[in-house]
């Protein structure tokens, strides 16, 4: 990408982020020493607020400071471990710990495949081929969870507790999967860009690299040894009146309950409004097959106790949960029901998306593995 367009390209992305309300403001630079862009770079200085912000996502004394300049975004390959970016969507700091191929099976995108008949599902379409796509493991700099809590849950990554724990579930908050094409990438002088507790514990600054943030060997050492339960394999997209709907599963482990297996999985969903219109999510209606030959029918108001408006300026949301089944695999599938200002209500589709378990599992997940 040439220095023009990827000036355009980032302008028009911070004119999205900026009509969205995200917290990220734009101004001439002050005057003193200027962050020295990387090779490539966009030369757009990124500025944030010093003080905390308000309510409104507004700073209270508009008082920015430099944070780091825009790089040009990669049409092509991938960002390394250790690249900064800025969220298209949901406007936080983060940090590229590691990448994930998954497979995107995309049903807003034509198939030459033929019809298909009903399925598990209940959908009755098509079948849908899966490409590959790029999404990375990051780390979210905890001074900006406050300000995306209305957007998003501050994500986390969920593990099952050990066998003699009380508790089922535990999660690390501040980590999130984001897909390649929601990178702003950027770079910093900052040695200490980002304020996560793992931060220093899985990232070394050496200026003589670039990204000049490299992993230490926890980080390997955790990637491999958590792999299973991070890995980020399929990913399920579907498109209903203007509203799209991704979901990313996650097999968890397996757990003995009562004399019985147990298999957990997480799954994260991620609504956005592609319209001007503005709508608001009231109800869900899940089905959940199992291997065993049950089907359970989930309804309930809203989701993770929300009823999430959608906005021309907030058009996203996103969210994670859980479900467990006494078989080794199934499908989940469903509707959001959303009501329009009229009062008028529509359903949107959940895309059907696979429960599988790793069968080739030795040892499941217990506690946190360093």
């Amino acid at each position: 990408m040439s220095g023009c367009a990827a000036r355009r390209y980032v302008a028009a992305a911070l004119g999205r982020c900026r009509a969205r309300g995200l917290p990220l403001w734009e101004q001439p630079p002050a005057r003193g020493p200027r962050l020295p862009p990387r090779p490539g770079a966009a030369a757009l200085p990124l500025l944030l607020p010093r003080r905390h912000l308000s309510s409104r996502n507004r700073p209270e004394g508009k008082v920015l400071e430099p944070v780091g300049v825009f790089e040009a975004p990669k049409q092509h390959g991938k960002y390394e471990t250790g690249q900064l970016f800025l969220h298209s969507v949901f406007g936080y700091r983060g940090i590229v710990l590691f990448p994930w191929q998954a497979r995107l099976y995309d049903r807003d995108v034509a198939s030459p495949v033929t019809e298909k008949s009903e399925n598990v599902a209940g959908h009755g379409s098509k079948e849908v081929k899966g490409k590959t796509h790029t999404y990375y493991q990051v780390l979210i700099d905890a001074r900006d969870c406050p300000h995306i809590s209305q957007r998003s849950q501050t994500e986390a990554v969920t593990f099952l507790a050990n066998h003699d724990d009380s508790r089922a579930l535990y999660a690390i908050p501040g980590l999130d999967y984001v897909s390649h094409e929601d990178i702003l990438p950027y770079s910093s002088t900052d040695q200490v860009p980002i304020q996560h507790e793992l931060f220093e514990r899985f990232l070394m600054y050496d200026q003589t690299k670039v990204p000049p943030f490299v992993a230490r060997d926890t980080l390997c050492a955790w990637q491999e040894k958590n792999h299973p339960w991070l890995e980020l394999s399929d990913v399920h997209r579907e498109t209903t009146e203007n509203i799209r709907v991704t979901v990313i599963p996650f097999y968890m482990g397996m757990r003995e309950a009562q004399n019985s297996h147990v298999y957990w999985w997480r799954y994260c969903i991620r609504l956005e409004n592609l319209d001007s219109e503005v709508v608001q999510l009231r109800e869900r209606h899940w089905r959940i097959f199992s291997l065993s030959g049950t089907l359970e029918t989930v309804r309930g108001r809203g989701v993770v106790g929300r009823e999430p408006v959608l906005s021309k300026e907030q058009p996203a949301f996103q969210y994670s949960s859980h479900v467990s089944l006494q078989a080794s695999s199934g499908h989940m599938w469903g509707t959001f029901r959303f009501e329009r200002p009229d009062g008028s209500h529509f359903d949107v589709r959940i895309p059907p998306f696979s429960l599988e378990s790793n069968k080739d599992e030795k040892t499941p997940p217990s506690g946190l593995h360093w």
